[in-house]
């Protein structure tokens, strides 16, 4: 990418200092004024974990899901909130520090990676939710798990890929802030956050195979729901992820110049 060095003496070793400082500072600013501070990580996603299981065991008499249904909803609910927390942020990326992009010369990527590291650390920040409800329901651990830090690379290498369009397109074209708020009000309910893939009706599936969540959510599920492994979202979801990742680095080589000026 313009700017990078990567291949240069020491400039990796740069690129992730200069990394974790900006998501240091953007953790500190989040809660600095905050009295519950790291709390909210948890208060977060087990009030909305709360209202969907109220909602959806209570209200309606669902047909999809395992029990114990809390701990199903949890274990993709997390890292949803991970995703989209993460592309709205992608959203305002280097509009927010515009001045500082235009003023270093650190690589402009790092403004995207540094908005997946930080949300990320706060998906794992808030992974105690999940242990409780899963201890306390009585839910079975089993070798599955393992796959657990897959589906994290995974979802990293995806959203790496997304921020990179996503940053630069919506400096160009500002009307991509507000779409890509309703795409993913709407991606919500197309991926197996409330459900899982194989509920979604046969003509269906096929959509469930082109969203890489899926495959990602699959893979976070299945140390807690064995018979949640369907190995076709899963193959789908490497190959759609690593594929955005590749078309991001390409749009945003291509589109940094322009960006820098329209800075």
């Amino acid at each position: 990418m313009s700017g990078t060095t990567i291949g240069a003496p020491g400039s990796l070793r740069r690129y992730v200092h200069s990394l974790w400082l900006l998501s240091a500072r953007d953790l500190r600013v989040r809660y600095a004024t905050s009295f519950l501070g790291y709390l909210w990580s948890v208060l977060d996603p087990l009030v909305m974990s709360a209202i969907y299981w109220f909602v959806f065991t209570q209200v309606f008499h669902r047909k999809v899901g395992e029990e114990p249904y809390i701990v199903f909803l949890i274990s993709a609910l997390l890292p949803w909130v991970w995703f989209n927390s993460s592309v709205g942020d992608f959203t305002r990326a280097f509009r927010k520090d515009s001045r500082l992009i235009r003023s270093t010369a650190i690589p402009r990527s790092i403004w995207v990676t540094r908005v997946v590291l930080s949300k990320g650390i706060e998906f794992l920040c808030s992974l105690p939710v999940l242990v409780l409800f899963a201890v306390f329901s009585g839910a079975h651990v089993g070798w599955g798990l393992l796959w657990f830090p897959v589906a994290v690379v995974l979802q990293v290498v995806l959203l790496v890929g997304l921020g990179l369009l996503i940053a630069p397109l919506t400096v160009l074209y500002t009307d991509l802030e507000r779409t890509t708020g309703l795409v993913l009000r709407a991606l919500f309910y197309a991926s197996p956050v409330i459900y899982g893939f194989a509920n979604l009706p046969h003509p269906f599936q096929f959509l469930g195979l082109v969203n890489p969540l899926s495959g990602i959510f699959t893979l976070y599920r299945v140390g807690l729901f064995p018979d949640q492994w369907h190995v076709e979202p899963v193959l789908s979801s490497v190959v759609i992820s690593f594929g955005v990742l590749a078309l991001g680095v390409l749009v945003f080589r291509r589109l940094e110049p322009a960006v820098l000026k329209e800075l």
